[in-house]
């Protein structure tokens, strides 16, 4: 490692001011930041000395998506391969196909559907990090400013929350609008009002439905069709959301573990409980969000089992829309971005409360969207500034009144 920091020494000279690549001084100060630690320090008080910075928080919520990564890949292949044994395919069109019939599409063999659902994975993922990176480095230069290590989460993040085959065209249209739009335009990191990789798939969802959402776009095998487990349970006519799932061969410890057709690494439930033990234990995600956000879907959900509605979804209980669609995801990487949600305590409890309300309403009473935790949390981060204001007016309310008793 000297030898790598002698080199980026020499290289500074370039980079700093006056030296001919002045303005790719952001692109330097990232690659070295992310290998050492920066060398700025606070001189003035006040200051507080921490042994974590920005940097190792996002590394933090990174290494708390492997597990939900790695039981995606698996997923994504193994759903891919059972779609090939069904279709009776032994061959896969396109660019992919010489890569994949190398593999193997033997659903049994856990690395044979790992593998498979790597080669879907990574060029979404690369695709997010160039485009993505491209619009980090060019507001950067522009601003001259630092690039922020918050991207390599809204990276990481954006890729999960994707079908496995969508366009790649698509991926960097829709992760061209989270940090552009939702982001930059703004100010840059700190400063976005909603979740980047949530509004890049929302833009996504609104303006190509038929590549994000329908039966078709689950599973990575052209001209095979399978709704996943919640549309199942919001098909109408039928006389149980469950059952209709369980007759389809799903049960409940398949949801639990992610072994569904979906997004890529946003549906296993132990993956993302695993994350949020990472995330907890080391301080950097909410665990009032959190909680709030589990107990607004429950309460919710029990009012609609007792109002006895006749939509299927009225009678779905509570622990099965835990484990359904992307709801785990999003309230362990999603609900809890720092930026975006509810900063007081009190807040947070309201933020998360609100944000498994919508998501239960969504679901039970508009059965055409039966997903909702992706809408329901872009609607809260709006309401996330006036949450804590209005907490924070009631504490200095309770305050002046406590003083003007003594």
């Amino acid at each position: 490692m000297s030898s790598i920091r002698r080199f980026m020494n020499q290289l500074h000279p370039l980079f700093a001011k006056g030296g001919r690549l002045e303005k790719f001084y952001a692109l330097y100060e990232m690659v070295d930041t992310f290998l050492y630690t920066p060398a700025d320090v606070t001189y003035t008080a006040p200051h507080v000395r921490d042994a974590i910075d920005l940097k190792r928080v996002m590394t933090y919520v990174v290494i708390a998506t492997l597990p939900v990564l790695l039981i995606g890949l698996y997923n994504t292949g193994y759903q891919a391969n059972i779609a090939m044994a069904q279709l009776g395919l032994d061959s896969t069109p396109g660019w992919r196909g010489p890569l994949l019939d190398a593999i193997g599409y033997n659903a049994s063999n856990p690395l044979a559907c790992l593998l498979h659902g790597l080669v879907y994975f990574l060029p979404v993922y690369i695709t997010t990090l160039a485009v993505g990176g491209f619009w980090e480095v060019v507001f950067a230069a522009v601003r001259n400013h630092e690039i922020n290590e918050g991207f390599l989460v809204t990276s990481m993040l954006f890729a999960l929350i994707l079908p496995p085959d969508i366009p790649l065209w698509q991926v960097a249209l829709g992760i061209s609008f989270g940090v552009v739009v939702a982001k930059e335009i703004f100010g840059g990191t700190g400063k976005n009002f909603v979740n980047p990789a949530l509004a890049g798939r929302a833009f996504l969802f609104f303006a190509y439905p038929g590549a994000i959402s329908g039966d078709s776009v689950w599973v990575a095998v052209d001209g095979f069709s399978q709704a996943t487990p919640l549309a199942l349970g919001s098909v109408p006519g039928i006389d149980s959301a469950v059952g209709n799932i369980v007759a389809h061969g799903y049960s409940w410890w398949d949801c639990f573990m992610g072994i569904q057709p979906g997004n890529i690494g946003a549906e296993s439930t132990l993956g993302c409980l695993l994350g949020a033990a990472f995330m907890l234990y080391t301080g950097v995600a909410s665990w009032r969000i959190m909680a709030g956000v589990t107990l607004g879907l429950i309460g919710t959900v029990l009012i609609f089992n007792f109002s006895g509605g006749e939509a299927p979804m009225y009678g779905m209980p509570w622990y099965w829309h835990l484990v359904l669609g992307g709801f785990a995801f999003g309230t362990v990487f999603m609900a809890t971005d720092p930026v975006s949600a509810a900063h007081t305590n009190a807040g947070r409890w309201v933020f998360g409360i609100l944000i498994g309300f919508m998501t239960a309403l969504i679901r039970v009473v508009n059965p055409a969207y039966p997903e909702g935790i992706m809408l329901a949390i872009l609607f809260s981060n709006l309401f996330a500034p006036l949450i804590d204001y209005v907490v924070i007016r009631l504490n200095i309310r309770r305050r002046m009144m406590r003083n003007a008793k003594v």
